[in-house]
């Protein structure tokens, strides 16, 4: 372990060079979470400072818990089926739903000015 590392580990107190390598982000993000009041410090005149014990306990609350996708499935299948949701017609409705840009039969041609069956004159075409 080097010297710094090992004077990071003793110290209570943490500056925001410290922190970085702590928690091996970069200042500038440290700098913004300060301005945003987000992660605990103190100020001493124009210094500051985070300490160790608090900042460990702020890291553990940004902790996101993983959940395996099956297990998220499971829930929606038994969801809309308590809610008596037609699961694949929702699936089809979103894919059609990503896939109609620009011409689709219902609605003709998108340059087509409704009811007079002419080209919009507007200098796209």
């Amino acid at each position: 372990m080097k010297q710094s590392e090992q004077s990071i580990q003793e110290s209570a107190f943490l500056s925001i060079q410290d922190l970085s390598r702590y928690l091996e982000i970069r200042p500038k993000t440290i700098y913004a979470k300060v301005e945003e009041r987000s992660i605990p410090h103190y100020r001493v005149g124009k210094l500051i400072r985070f300490k160790r014990s608090e900042i460990d306990l702020w890291m553990e609350g940004n902790k996101k818990d993983c959940v395996a996708p099956e297990k998220v499935a499971r829930k929606t299948v038994a969801l809309a089926q308590k809610h008596k949701i037609d699961i694949d017609r929702v699936v089809r409705k979103a894919i059609d739903g990503t896939k109609r840009t620009g011409y689709t039969v219902p609605h003709g041609k998108p340059d087509q000015v409704k009811g007079l069956g002419k080209e919009v004159r507007d200098g796209s075409l």
